[in-house]
């Protein structure tokens, strides 16, 4: 098992930036990679970005690019991701999640392990 644990979500105003990580602890050796997930009301739950746990390189969803930026702390096995310039379509409850199988995966099947979420609101 791997829990993960996020933390750092909250309300904003639209323009502002929040940081978000995500702990994980247990059987990390077996973790290839990790991804942000963020699910608003109503929708399906959607990949914000990935990052490979060999490389560090990351990819992100097109409407986060050049805002978001995902990194790692290898030593502390946690996950970040910086949200600059959030606008109110970035509500929604942000959840991390490691993968246990080699590669990585844009696909909310191709992850073993979830953490709790977090809530994210943008405000107008």
């Amino acid at each position: 098992q791997v829990p993960l644990v996020e933390s750092g979500g909250g309300l904003v105003q639209a323009g502002g930036s929040l940081r978000l990580s995500c702990a994980a602890s247990g059987r990390t050796s077996s973790i290839y990679s990790m991804g942000w997930f963020r699910q608003a009301p109503g929708k399906e739950r959607e990949v914000v970005s990935v990052i490979s746990g060999r490389s560090g390189s990351t990819n992100y969803q097109d409407s986060v690019k050049g805002r978001f930026t995902m990194s790692r702390d290898t030593a502390k096995n946690t996950v970040y991701l910086q949200m600059n310039s959030l606008k109110p379509e970035d509500t929604a409850v942000y959840y991390c999640a490691a993968r246990s199988r080699v590669g990585i995966s844009y696909l909310t099947s191709g992850y073993q392990y979830w953490g709790q979420g977090t809530q994210v609101t943008v405000s107008s």
